[in-house]
């Protein structure tokens, strides 16, 4: 069954419009987001994400082209509209003073209340279900001050919860975050767009992450402009591959994911199988060597079950691995 795009753009060009003429960041481009999914918009630092992230949620105009909701324009909506079709969550810190949890995500109730506006029950229901969805309920009577930052991180998505928008856009969401927390956050997001067929579209950096969580990506980058799809075929077609061409890091097709491009000037022959195999191979590329079952080579590295040979010599972990291999082949050919 097909998804419902949400929003979508027709020939884009996103940039500022100046007194000499319009800056143009990113060439005009055509795309869509869809209800239910997750969508992460990936690009290097100065690809133009932010501004692209604030085109769309109407803070700055366009240069040139068309943006949709919901087969629409987006120009045809007034704010009042617009803050009950858009939830948006940007990168800095709330610095708020003397308001608790509770408090805050209620303001994302103004859209229906006014900014000063009482709440009703059914809008403390909506408040009190925005909080316990994203597991936060414990800290209602929280001041955001004592909050860290992956909690303040889950009040502002809760806040975006409360507005009941069918669009949420979140500007690198898990900035500052601990890895833990990253996942956390992006498991929540993820869930989120599923459970409640919202179309939830995010920038960030934490590219990995994006290649297991997100449904589609968005790539961007001045050079190649902007590419979409799933992060499948963005792997195959060799769009993560070309977008993400770094010196040192390369992109394994077979794993999906990125790597350290090692290049071991050194060659061991290593036999055996298994997570302590995998393992050994890790630290014998960091330190230089290559490794595998079918090189011919003097120097042989066994993986037995409890520990490791060196051409015959036992060593009992990797530490100890390493050092008798230094003293079975020098340092440089």
């Amino acid at each position: 069954m097909d998804k419902t795009a949400t929003v979508s753009v027709a020939r884009l060009a996103t940039g500022y419009h100046g007194r000499k003429g319009d800056i143009v960041v990113t060439q005009p481009f055509d795309a869509a987001l869809y209800s239910g999914e997750l969508t992460c918009l990936l690009g290097p630092n100065g690809a133009g994400k932010s501004t692209l992230l604030k085109t769309l949620s109407a803070f700055q105009p366009p240069v040139s082209g068309n943006i949709y909701i919901n087969n629409r324009a987006l120009s045809a909506y007034d704010d009042a509209e617009l803050a009950r079709t858009i939830g948006v969550v940007l990168t800095e810190k709330v610095n708020v003073s003397n308001m608790t949890v509770r408090q805050l995500v209620a303001l994302g109730r103004s859209p229906y209340t006014g900014f000063w506006g009482a709440l009703s029950r059914d809008d403390a229901a909506v408040v009190a279900e925005a909080m316990a969805t994203v597991h936060i309920d414990t800290l209602c009577d929280r001041m955001v001050s004592t909050l860290s930052d992956g909690e303040r991180q889950k009040v502002m998505i809760a806040k975006a919860l409360a507005q009941e928008t069918p669009v949420i856009f979140l500007d690198e969401p898990t900035a500052f975050l601990d890895y833990p927390s990253k996942v956390e956050i992006m498991r929540l997001l993820h869930g989120l767009a599923r459970q409640r067929g919202i179309t939830v579209f995010l920038s960030t950096h934490d590219i990995e992450l994006a290649l297991q969580m997100a449904d589609r990506l968005w790539l961007m980058d001045k050079m190649h402009g902007v590419v979409t799809g799933t992060p499948e075929d963005l792997s195959l077609d060799g769009s993560i591959a070309r977008y993400f061409d770094s010196t040192g890091v390369a992109f394994d097709i077979n794993t999906g994911s990125f790597a350290i491009d090692w290049k071991p000037g050194l060659s061991v022959r290593l036999v055996g199988e298994g997570p302590r195999a995998v393992m050994v191979r890790k630290a014998l590329l960091r330190n230089g060597y290559r490794c595998s079952a079918d090189l011919l080579c003097d120097t042989v590295v066994e993986v037995l079950s409890d520990s490791y040979l060196v051409n015959g010599r036992q060593c009992t972990d990797i530490a100890g691995l390493l050092v008798e291999l230094s003293t079975a082949i020098p340092l440089a050919e």
